[in-house]
């Protein structure tokens, strides 16, 4: 909501030029911001790949110009943004900060000053660079990948339930170095082609074979994100097990999420999770539901005729957005 005005009676997006006449601050930060502005903002609510594909792009062509970079975004979609980005620009070694608001800029509390000016400082801080895609948010830095949404109305309206703080702003900024990543030792790189065939099914008490066919079965599918109940547990009725392991055979890749917000995936703890492992379902141990749909995105575009290797590098911690990773499914698709 950042970029959102709040002078008609439907909140809309607004220009970078009217946000930074409400910013005289920003002068004295001691950085020296750059600004891009697409030429038609967007509510993020309408955000697609080919925007991630943009911001990729547009990263990496002018990656080198600058120590770090500040991403204006609405709330909404804000965790997908991040997820994606944290996939796609690999090998990253400065930091790259989403931010945003829950009130317009032009409101009185709004708390897009802080979120935007803090962005700023973090993306420019000389001694600590965070070398991650972040999402900053009513004082704290988190992993872009590991960050959620959890509230519509309260300012502190992101939190990381698998993975702590990145950093933090108080009175001084404190940097927790330990939780961060590690410096690549390879040229940085944007791997800007991402591909759309992977779609999320949220399972619920009474789902029916009809429905359930009808997003397994969607033509062109290349994978299916499953949202399953506590640590990994769905309904073992006998045609939703022959229509899963049917449709795996078919080249079909099911990764298995968490409705929860915090834990993570245990296919091998109870009967019902172990049949989905036995039948070729991936565990995405404690990833986000964003981050395994923009993984799954990014493995496919980097690796449209190897969908083994996406098989294989899916199961793996490429940017820490999971904790561990299995070891249990590495099946040819």
């Amino acid at each position: 909501m950042i970029q959102m005005g709040a002078t008609s009676p439907y909140l809309k997006p607004v220009g970078l030029k009217y946000i930074l006449h409400l910013l005289p601050e920003i002068d004295k930060l001691g950085v020296e911001p750059v600004y891009h502005a697409f030429e038609q903002p967007i509510d993020s609510s309408n955000v697609e790949p080919e925007f991630w594909e943009h911001l990729a792009q547009l990263i990496w062509d002018n990656y080198h110009e600058y120590d770090g970079f500040v991403i204006l975004h609405g709330t909404d979609t804000m965790a997908y943004t991040a997820s994606a980005l944290s996939f796609m620009l690999e090998h990253l070694d400065k930091p790259v900060i989403l931010t945003g608001a829950q009130l317009p800029i032009d409101v009185i509390r709004s708390d897009a000053r802080e979120n935007f000016t803090t962005s700023l400082e973090i993306a420019g801080h000389a001694e600590h660079m965070i070398p991650e895609v972040c999402v900053y948010f009513d004082s704290k830095v988190y992993r872009g990948n590991r960050a959620i949404k959890n509230s519509a109305e309260k300012f502190h309206a992101f939190v990381s339930p698998n993975y702590p703080p990145l950093a933090e702003a108080g009175v001084n900024l404190e940097f927790y170095t330990d939780y961060w990543l590690g410096k690549p030792q390879e040229p940085f790189r944007a791997q800007a082609k991402l591909d759309g065939n992977v779609g999320v099914i949220k399972f619920f008490p009474g789902i029916t074979p009809q429905f359930a066919k009808s997003l397994f079965e969607v033509e062109g599918m290349r994978a299916l994100v499953v949202e399953t109940y506590g640590t990994g547990n769905l309904p073992t009725f006998p045609w939703f097990i022959d229509l899963i392991n049917q449709r795996v055979r078919d080249g079909l890749i099911v990764l298995n999420i968490t409705q929860c917000q915090a834990g993570k995936v245990q296919q091998e703890r109870y009967e019902n999770s172990k049949k989905l492992l036995d039948v070729g379902v991936i565990s995405g141990q404690d990833m986000t539901t964003a981050s395994g749909l923009t993984k799954l995105m990014y493995l496919l575009g980097k690796y449209p005729a190897q969908p083994e290797e996406v098989v294989r590098q899916v199961q793996l911690d490429l940017r820490g957005e999971m904790s561990v990773y299995a070891t249990h499914y590495l099946g040819q698709h």
